[in-house]
């Protein structure tokens, strides 16, 4: 009984995978092909000759512009958003002063702010300190909206370290700052790892801060520049398939490399000792 209970549990669970796999090998295949068999072939035939040429096509086409400004600023709100979630998250529950909790309800309210309710008053403040068409004003977003749930995630995961740690390192002397980034914030690996993943996805995939303020060609990210980019390559959509493999790939590599933090950083988070 316990190994049929097993057979429909993998059975179940490699439906599932296959739900999730099968629309990327379509989309793969289709970025290989040209307008002819898209439409006149099966949709999921082999393309008679595979056409890499799409690739190299949006490639020269500007679309290296967009994965470049999707990387770096991708990768500088990361950094800024796990650096204050930590600090911030740090300070609430391994320092004792009063305003803490209040402090953590502040941050926790951030949640519960739509998107859009927003974009008024931030495109009035960005452009009275000209951000506007600044990807600055873009990085500052994305880090102030991703560290409420970046700092409910590391909470549960500072909570569980012991105290005694901390005694020791007060005792040889240690500061507070060295006492974090030497001591706390390398034994919070795993969860930052979990972080970094969430608020990768999170950056990659964004588009309506960064339709609203940016402008310049130069400055627009993947999710954006695609939507020029489809106009571009109207007709050609083997083009436009390569387009959306470039778009997914840096996500897809990522989670493949770092799901095991994941499930560990989230695990660690959820216990509270």
């Amino acid at each position: 009984m316990k190994r049929i209970g097993y057979f429909f549990l993998y059975f179940s669970l490699v439906v599932v995978a296959l739900f999730q796999i099968v629309p990327l090998i379509w989309l793969f295949i289709f970025s290989l092909k040209d307008n002819r068999e898209i439409f006149a072939g099966s949709p999921f035939a082999l393309p008679s000759e595979f056409r890499w040429e799409n690739y190299q096509k949006v490639w020269d086409g500007g679309i290296g512009v967009y994965f470049f400004n999707s990387v770096w600023i991708t990768a500088l709100a990361i950094f800024l958003t796990v650096l204050f979630a930590s600090m911030a998250t740090f300070a609430i529950t391994r320092m004792k002063w009063k305003l803490s909790g209040f402090v953590l309800s502040v941050f926790i309210i951030g949640l519960m702010i739509p998107i859009h309710s927003a974009l008024i008053p931030l495109y009035s403040m960005f452009l009275s300190v000209h951000l506007i068409n600044n990807p600055l004003g873009v990085v500052i977003t994305y880090t102030a909206y991703n560290l409420p749930i970046t700092m409910m995630i590391l909470l549960g995961f500072y909570y569980t370290l012991p105290r005694e740690i901390e005694e020791a390192a007060v005792i040889d002397g240690c500061s507070v700052h060295r006492m974090f980034f030497q001591i706390i914030l390398p034994m919070t690996i795993p969860v930052m790892s979990t972080t970094v993943v969430i608020n990768m996805i999170y950056n990659w995939n964004e588009f309506v801060f960064v339709n609203t303020f940016i402008s310049s060609e130069k400055y627009k990210t993947l999710t954006v520049g695609i939507q020029n980019f489809i106009g571009q390559y109207m007709t050609d959509w083997g083009a436009i398939g390569a387009t959306l493999i470039i778009s997914v790939l840096p996500i897809i590599i990522a989670f493949i490399f770092f799901s095991n933090k994941v499930v560990e950083g989230i695990s660690a988070s959820a216990v509270k000792g």
